[in-house]
């Protein structure tokens, strides 16, 4: 009876820890993107997982600065979706399910009579499972 439960925790202890090591995060940072246009996107550079990543997202962080005023139209892009960022700071569950090692973009247009604008600071924070 003690070797069953020994070999019951120790299943258990072994499946806990595959769990843990499925799940992860990573960070990506992208250089600035110059917004000229209201009709046009400008899209930021890729921002990459790191090697190893593998799984489906469970929460996306962002944050990006913009020039105070300045009114601005703010999406993520997964290749297997987008989705709109209503400010330059937060969290979302949106793109929860898409594939963890994929790129992700920041697009942005401007408001329609809204001078050119440069957007920094852009980062994003993936969890996985």
């Amino acid at each position: 009876m003690r070797r069953l439960i020994r070999g019951l925790v120790l299943c258990g202890l072994v499946l806990a820890a595959g769990a843990a090591q499925a799940a992860g995060s990573w960070v990506a940072t992208a250089p600035p993107v110059r917004v000229a246009m209201a009709d046009r996107e400008a899209a930021s550079a890729a921002l990459v997982p790191g090697d190893g990543t593998a799984g489906r997202i469970a929460e996306v962080r962002w944050r990006y600065r913009r020039p105070a005023g300045a009114a601005l139209r703010a999406r993520l892009c997964h290749p297997g979706g987008c989705m709109l960022l209503p400010g330059r700071r937060g969290r979302s569950e949106a793109l929860a399910g898409l594939a963890a090692e994929a790129p992700l973009r920041f697009r942005f247009s401007l408001a329609p009579g809204q001078a050119p604008i440069t957007v920094q600071g852009l980062q994003v924070i993936v969890n996985y499972r």
